[in-house]
Parts: structure tokens; C-alpha cells; sequence
């Protein structure tokens, strides 16, 4: 795949408490963390999180078991650092991930960060948000419209280390010449809509992720923004 990964601190963190992962080899693997706890746990929990990933071996065909491994282990390292230092209590990460195969893709998520497929025009969102307001919209209590308002959105209801026990959700997706998939954390998705995610992803990959930026930074720029553009070359 062909990837282009862009990370911001937004205009309002002190700090960027995101981390992305890019990958090489015939097998590549691609994630975003979002992480949480304050300005120094956040910070670690969301780099311990890529950097599990980053030890899959992408010399392998993408394996669900392995993939799985991984954010289990990631998991398991984050909630015993937190144990094991007090300043670091309450830590923990989105994650959300995309192993590359020969003619499908593995997804892994965790969280409230989104995968979205773009394909033939038509935008997808993969992954379901791991988040209070995403739980209200899966049983029908909020709408939409209301969820883009609703005071509680950025309660997320599961993530990486904050828990012994993780379930992560891990999906199997055919690929297809021309496809393209966003990851992104929800400092974009403040402020992008579907219908301004497809538009940019029929743009180049430069100019859409400059334009997807320039939406969130535009929009406020309240929270960190981090993408990765993976194209399927055709």
C-alpha cells in the first residue's frame, strides 16, 4: 500500500498525545493511538501501544490470532506500568490498526480512532467507536444529528491498558486495486464529516490529507489530529 501519515497537536494541547505507525515490508502494518491519562500518560500509552504493533513480523501473511496477540500484549504492558507507577494511574490508548495482506487486509480496533474504506467513490466506516455516544447510537437513543452534540462524546467505554482484560475487535476485509482507507483519532472526526472524508479521498493523497488537516485545524482544533491514507495501488 501506499501510505501517507500526518500528526498535529491541534490548537489547544499542550502536547501531542497521538502516535501513528507506518511499517515496511510485503506485509506492512499501520495503526494510530489516541492516548489518555494526562499529558505524561497519554503520551506513553499510546507509544507502548505502536510499539507492540511495530514488532509483528511483516515478513507474514496477516494472521487474526497474531494480530490479537498484540493488542493483548499491548494491553498487558500498559495496565501493568500504570500498576507499577502511580504517576501514570488511569492511563490507557486508542488503537486501531490495519495489517496488509495479499488480497485482504486485517482490522484491529480498540476505541474511538476509525478506520473508514473508501471504494468506488462510496465511504464506509469500518470500525464501530468504542464510546458512550457510539453505544447510544447502536441502540437508537441518539441520532446522528444529536450525537455530533452530545455533552458526553468523548466518553470512550473501552481501550488499551485501562482494563486486565481487553476485547478488541478484529475484522477481515477484502482489498481491492484503488481502495483507500483512513485511520484517523477522533481530532479529526470532530470536525470531518463522511461526506468531507470522501470528498478529500478523491483528491490526491497530498492534497487530502492537507485538506482533512486544514478541516479539523479550521474547525477549532480542540484535540490532537493524526491520519494515516493508505491507498491500494491499482
Amino acid at each position: 500500500m501506499i501510505a501517507l501519515g500526518r500528526t498535529d497537536t491541534g490548537k489547544v494541547r499542550p502536547s501531542n498525545q497521538d502516535a501513528l505507525l507506518e511499517t515496511t515490508g510485503p506485509y506492512a502494518v499501520f495503526a494510530v493511538a489516541d492516548g489518555m491519562g494526562g499529558h505524561r500518560g497519554g503520551n506513553v500509552a499510546s507509544a507502548m501501544a505502536v510499539d507492540c504493533l511495530s514488532e509483528i513480523d511483516t515478513r507474514q501473511c496477516p494472521d487474526e490470532e497474531k494480530l490479537k496477540a498484540a493488542f493483548d500484549r499491548a494491553n498487558r504492558l500498559i495496565w501493568e506500568r500504570q500498576r507499577r507507577d502511580m504517576s501514570l494511574s488511569g492511563m490507557g490508548t486508542t488503537l486501531t490498526a490495519l495489517w496488509e495482506g495479499d488480497d485482504h487486509v486485517l482490522l484491529g480496533h480498540v476505541g474511538d480512532s476509525r478506520a473508514y474504506l473508501f471504494r468506488d467513490g462510496t465511504l464506509r466506516q469500518v470500525s464501530d467507536d468504542h464510546s458512550l455516544v457510539g453505544e447510544l447510537m447502536r441502540t437508537g437513543v441518539l441520532s446522528p444529528e444529536d450525537a455530533r452534540t452530545y455533552p458526553y462524546r468523548n466518553i470512550v467505554t473501552r481501550a488499551v491498558g485501562t482494563d486486565e482484560k481487553l476485547k478488541s475487535d478484529i475484522l477481515r476485509a477484502d482489498k481491492k486495486p484503488g481502495d483507500r482507507w483512513l485511520l484517523c483519532s477522533d481530532g479529526l472526526t470532530e470536525y470531518a464529516d463522511g461526506e468531507s472524508i470522501a470528498l478529500a479521498l478523491s483528491l490526491p493523497l497530498p492534497e487530502a490529507a492537507e485538506q482533512l488537516m486544514q478541516r479539523a485545524l479550521a474547525g477549532g482544533g480542540r484535540d490532537n489530529i493524526t491520519m494515516l491514507i493508505l491507498e491500494v495501488p491499482k
